[in-house]
């Protein structure tokens, strides 16, 4: 089935209009596992949270991710990476902060081109890697 794009020109985006719509998108969605997973503290929702989105933790999350990626989406990530921010990174590198927006990037352009089955193995390897119980996209 081919899916439904949220956003039909996601292919035109700047990369870093993509890792603006991720950053939220995962988020979000690192917000709503930690409430399932019954943390209901809201200091620990935020501190909880922020680790977990962290340019760090995108970073090393998408250096596992790398070797599961389509052709497509390293070249997304690619894009996310090399894009010019125009700004500062206060808390990180350079480098790691290239790698985090080319992780938020990736998870835009699924979000926004419909992906929602690739998103969601995309998302469950990355909580099993925050979980320590890292396992390859796609098997159970």
């Amino acid at each position: 089935m081919t899916p439904k794009p949220r956003f039909t020109e996601a292919d035109q985006l700047s990369p870093l209009v993509l890792a603006y719509v991720g950053d939220a998108y995962f988020e979000l969605q690192v917000r709503l596992k930690l409430l399932e997973m019954g943390c209901r503290k809201p200091n620990d929702l935020h501190r909880t949270a922020r680790e977990l989105v962290s340019a760090a933790a995108q970073a090393g999350l998408l250096a596992n991710l790398g070797r599961h990626l389509t052709e497509m989406e390293q070249a997304i990530v690619r894009r996310g990476r090399n894009a010019k921010a125009g700004h500062g990174h206060r808390s990180t590198d350079a480098a790691t902060y290239q790698q985090s927006t080319g992780f938020e990037a990736l998870i835009g352009y699924l979000y926004l081109t419909g992906q929602d089955a690739r998103l969601g193995e995309v998302l469950a390897e990355c909580w099993h890697q925050a979980m320590g119980e890292s396992q390859p996209i796609g098997e159970d």
